[in-house]
């Protein structure tokens, strides 16, 4: 009976967390925080690495995913036979700390608390890290690769990117002169790194979901670059090495397709 009481206690704590979260993110353009909406913050640092604003509305469909888990794990879609306990309770702690973690991440990035803003973009990457290697262990049914491993592949891989792009803006605010290197060279540096450590764990994890949030990242940054309201093709190098990056992308994922078909044929 106490099992069950600390299981309950412990989905409605990550329920309300994430409810926290999306209202923080919420309220941080509505209001907005400190009188400055989230992308005005990141425009302020200006870098060759941040993309297309229009990137940015993955998040409706990373809370879309993330809600469909947060009632998944109440017993709604669940089959009644299914009990999925044990991979919640290791899944909910992470969870919750990262929603925390994400709705901190707004003040400190609203009040240009870079450093800090950093830090907590480190915690919310690492809880992913966890979350997606104990969610890869499992042997998941199809309706629980929806429900569960779905929506952390997408956090997961915008996550990954989030933290490039961070860390980007925080070199940016400390003035770092990219070793005497033009910023266009750290830029090509920066995405190629991106990019080895996607393609990295995409073939690791076997994770299309991740490896497309991963493609739709860096088509934001072509966007950015080639679009009259970003670069205008400014900086040619950064256009074919972003380019460069999604054939290789492209790549990993038809390769994860096609080893899937042959190891599961009849999938």
């Amino acid at each position: 009976m106490e099992t069950v009481k600390w299981g309950i206690k412990g989905k409605i704590w990550v329920a309300l967390t994430f409810i926290i979260m999306v209202g923080v993110n919420y309220l941080a353009n509505a209001l907005p925080i400190n009188g400055l909406n989230t992308g005005a913050v990141s425009d302020s640092y200006k870098n060759l690495f941040a993309p297309a604003g229009i990137t940015f509305a993955i998040w409706g469909l990373i809370y879309l995913l993330l809600l469909l888990y947060t009632v998944y794990q109440f017993g709604v879609f669940q089959p009644k036979d299914t009990d999925r306990s044990a991979l919640f309770g290791k899944v909910g702690g992470l969870f919750a700390t990262s929603c925390l973690a994400n709705a901190a991440w707004i003040f400190s990035w609203h009040y240009k608390y870079i450093i800090l803003s950093m830090i907590l973009m480190a915690v919310i990457l690492v809880c992913l890290i966890k979350i997606n290697g104990i969610i890869h262990k499992e042997s998941l049914t199809k309706r629980e690769k929806v429900f569960i491993r779905l929506p952390f592949s997408v956090y997961f891989g915008w996550i990954t990117v989030a933290t490039i792009a961070n860390m980007t803006v925080l070199l940016v605010s400390l003035k770092w002169d990219g070793f005497g290197y033009p910023e266009s060279v750290w830029t090509m540096a920066v995405l190629a790194t991106g990019m080895l450590i996607g393609a990295v764990t995409m073939i690791k994890r076997m994770d299309m979901a991740y490896g497309f949030v991963l493609m739709w990242a860096y088509c934001g940054i072509l966007l950015k670059h080639l679009s009259q309201t970003g670069f205008s093709g400014k900086y040619p190098d950064i256009v074919t090495t972003v380019i460069g990056c999604l054939v290789v992308f492209l790549g990993c994922e038809m390769f994860i397709l096609f080893y899937k078909r042959i190891k599961h044929p009849a999938a």
